[in-house]
């Protein structure tokens, strides 16, 4: 449907929406399980596409970080319609570090699919999106997804789904939840396995038959509770959340009130937004139970209520999990600062940082002792590589710090509490061993440990946040690359003692220029290099890993001294080892304390926080002696 629509077609639309039912569902589970492939296979077999309209895979990932890496990062909402119910769908992300998007829109759904992998069973983001749900009352419907593979084993999964169900205390109503098998990739759902069928007609008719209709209040007051917000070009900040009660007209009136009550602004509806298919299409009036997306409005942001003018009471918003890691932004204040982006101010680094928050309810953003520097706090590694990534496309500049564990205190015995997390690793049976000794070494300690079909044993364990810092390129060392590990928050719990980091130095350039082939040639044996011949260095800059402990100061820009006797073209030639790109997550989980990550949009290099050797010493001694 074009997103334009003229007034007749508008009037017309609204009296055929008025005579639909509601239901409003929330698709949830662990990372890779096929929420997004799922929705594909709803908005086909719906009728949202025209026949011969060309669709692309994972249409809700609409992000080219979404794409890029095959992961949903935000929240979408999506509308079907199936006989004459009209079902939003809201699609959720799957990691952890973004469980805050889901989290907060669970509040505006009614029920739940819970998606499992048929062959991975439950997993810790499972444990953890289930049991939000439960707590809200929910009432869920599990789909054992992917029993398509040959090393399914559905009901064997069905069964850990009602233990867990059990251990995250179900009520009656919802241990009593329809189960479902389904291949989303084929586009199939059925009640039994053995028996696919050729459509998703079973999973739309239990979505109509078990999740209710969406309560409405009996106040007639338009009230909305925002639990997403988005900012477009044309219509300024997009505001997302499920109508409570009353309704709502373009050109309305409406406030906004905190959490607390507090007045937040008062203005004018400039448009009513529904979700059809993958388009918004704007509507002349919107009631109780629909999800829809206001604009006009521009200092209310998430968690807030959008409210008639005659109302003064605010909804109330479920609170998240607090953040658990913290890095530092500051600008880059480099040799080679301001060379690729355009945006490299303090100014400008802050208002967006601040920006992100007001959005992103998991992340906090707080000011420094140090100038020009700024502390945000986030779930995890990944949703904070996540953000720089974003920020460095749009032209940003700017060092982060090493991820440091945000420590609670107990408030009867005084005692430093740091967050541990629930670390599940799928692994070979011969990488095992391996895996076990390396976690143990980070204060990890193994709860459960069974084999999980095809020569492969499931591990578990609860390890400090602050031991996992850095772990996962080791891990996939340890692992050949054929591991998997998910980790999910648990809980705060008292201090495990000393964790062992980086067991190498580094070598650092003492010289600003271009590197060169002979010199890197020569520094081969010193270690492993991360930067190429011709590559621009300065003084400080981190150009490789150490064979040793201790860190090393060398001139990768030295030249062959040429004479009568040593011709340039005499010697054999030079062939450099091809050296290590770290990527932004490894770059990020690398560094140590004394040292920073320079983030430009093209580049991304390691360097020390001090540049200069002699300061490096200084401040080595200060630590030393404090």
């Amino acid at each position: 449907m074009s997103t334009v629509l003229g007034k007749n077609a508008h009037s017309f639309y609204w009296k055929v929406f008025l005579r639909m039912q509601l239901r409003n569902i929330a698709i949830i589970a662990h990372v890779d399980h096929g929420k997004t492939t799922l929705v594909d296979a709803l908005l086909q077999q719906s009728g949202t596409f025209h026949k011969n309209q060309a669709i692309t895979d994972r249409a809700m990932d609409s992000n080219d970080l979404e794409r890029e890496r095959g992961i949903t990062i935000l929240a979408k909402c999506t509308s079907v319609v199936w006989k004459d119910h009209r079902i939003n769908i809201v699609d959720t992300p799957g990691h952890a570090d973004f469980g805050g998007e889901v989290e907060r829109i669970l509040s505006m759904v009614d029920g739940v699919l819970v998606l499992v992998d048929a062959s991975e069973g439950t997993m810790p983001q499972t444990k953890f999106v289930l049991g939000k749900a439960l707590r809200l009352g929910l009432k869920p419907i599990v789909v054992v997804n992917k029993v398509d593979k040959p090393d399914q084993r559905a009901f064997a999964v069905q069964d850990e789904m009602f233990d867990l169900f059990t251990v995250l205390d179900a009520n009656e109503e919802q241990l009593d939840f329809p189960t479902l098998f389904a291949s989303a990739k084929n586009g199939w759902a059925a009640d039994d396995p053995a028996t696919p069928t050729s459509n998703m007609n079973s999973l739309f008719e239990r979505v109509i038959e078990h999740v209710p209709a969406p309560t409405i209040e009996t106040d007639e007051n338009f009230r909305m509770l925002v639990t997403t917000m988005e900012y477009d070009p044309f219509l300024g900040r997009i505001l997302t959340g499920r109508i409570t009660s009353g309704s709502i007209k373009p050109n309305s009136i409406v406030k906004s009130l905190t959490i607390d009550g507090e007045a937040k602004e008062e203005g004018r509806i400039t448009k009513v937004l529904a979700f059809r298919g993958l388009e918004r299409v704007p509507l002349e009036e919107a009631s109780a139970g629909d999800i829809i997306a206001l604009a006009g409005l521009s200092k209310t942001t998430v968690a807030d209520t959008i409210l008639d003018p005659a109302a003064n009471t605010p909804l109330h918003a479920e609170k998240i999990d607090p953040p658990t890691i913290a890095v530092t932004f500051a600008i880059n204040d480099s040799p080679l600062a301001g060379l690729d982006g355009d945006k490299v101010t303090s100014r400008v680094l802050r208002d967006r940082l601040y920006r992100e928050a007001e959005g992103n309810i998991s992340i906090t953003v707080s000011e420094t002792a140090e100038k020009d520097a700024f502390e945000v706090s986030g779930r995890g590694e990944l949703q904070l590589a996540v953000l720089i990534e974003q920020m460095r496309r749009e032209g940003y500049e700017m060092s982060i710090s090493r991820p440091r564990v945000l420590y609670e205190t107990n408030k009867e015995t005084g005692e430093k509490l740091e967050p541990v997390e629930e670390v599940v690793i799928d692994v070979d049976d011969e990488y095992s061993g391996p895996v076990v000794e390396a976690v143990s070494t980070r204060k990890g300690e193994l709860q459960d440990m069974r084999p999980s079909g095809g020569g492969k044993q499931r591990l578990t364990f609860l390890c400090p946040s602050r031991g996992l810092i850095g772990y996962h390129g080791e891990f996939m060392t340890q692992t050949r690359g054929t591991g998997i590990l998910n980790r999910i928050f648990h809980s705060y719990k008292p201090m495990k003692g000393q964790i062992p980091g980086r067991r190498n130095g580094v070598l650092i350039s003492l010289e600003q220029g271009k590197s060169s082939g002979y010199a890197l040639f020569n520094l081969e044996d010193r270690g492993q290099l991360m930067i190429e011949s011709g590559e621009a260095v300065y003084g400080g800059m981190i150009i490789g890993e150490h064979t040793r402990d201790n860190d090393l100061e060398v001139n990768p820009l030295k030249s062959k001294q040429l004479t009568n006797f040593r011709a340039s073209g005499k010697d054999d030639a030079i062939v450099l080892s091809p050296p290590v790109k770290l990527t932004l997550e490894r770059a990020i989980s690398y560094i140590q304390d004394d040292e920073l990550v320079e983030i430009t949009p093209n580049v991304i290099r390691l360097r020390k926080k001090y540049l200069d050797m002699h300061e490096r010493k200084r401040q080595s001694r200060k630590s030393s002696v404090a």
